[in-house]
């Protein structure tokens, strides 16, 4: 049987035990991943990390060195397969992580933020992005997407958190959304 890792990385107001983080854990579970939650506390940067591109670049480093610390044991070399689930800004610190340590990851971004197209790879990932995202621009994203050859999945009139509002219509999205997670495990 094949060694499996996912590491999730989640965002600064969305813990590992909100909707997109839990479903795509319970499903590489399912699939037999060992899975690991990296643990970084935001909350000083938390007020300024979604208007001022400084704090944001500070709680990147901040959390990219929190994440280090922790995985410092790990030995990626063991594994046959490694996925990394990020959301928000634990997008652009899982995709700074694999290239800093030069980690074979697959990358499953839930609603990156612009900076983390920095470091993601070519062909290297699946991002989901809603429409009403206000911390990253569509067209860009999709710009980006394509120019990186990264699939793609665009929910629309969802926010940052890949809700609209409506429960039927998020409910829909969700199962959609972890339908392509699945897939991608």
């Amino acid at each position: 049987m094949s060694k499996k890792l996912a590491i999730v990385f989640p965002g600064a107001g969305y813990h590992c035990d909100k909707p997109l983080l839990y479903y795509s854990k319970k499903i590489a579970k399912n699939k037999d991943y060992e899975i690991i939650e990296a643990d970084y506390d935001f909350r000083e940067f938390v007020k300024n990390i979604k208007e001022d591109a400084e704090a944001t670049q500070k709680a990147l480093e901040f959390g990219l060195e929190r994440v280090t610390e922790q995985l410092k044991d790990v030995d990626f070399s063991t594994y046959d397969r490694v996925v990394f689930i990020g959301k928000s800004i634990g997008t652009a610190i899982a995709a700074k992580y694999g290239k800093t340590f030069e980690i074979d990851a697959e990358q499953i971004v839930f609603t990156p933020i612009e900076v983390t197209f920095s470091y993601l790879n070519p062909c290297d990932g699946f991002v989901f992005h809603g429409t009403a995202d206000p911390l990253c621009d569509t067209d860009m994203c999709v710009q980006l997407c394509e120019q990186m050859s990264l699939t793609y999945a665009v929910i629309p009139d969802a926010n940052h958190s890949l809700e609209t509002g409506d429960v039927a219509t998020d409910l829909k999205n969700m199962e959609r959304i972890m339908s392509i997670v699945d897939s991608l495990m």
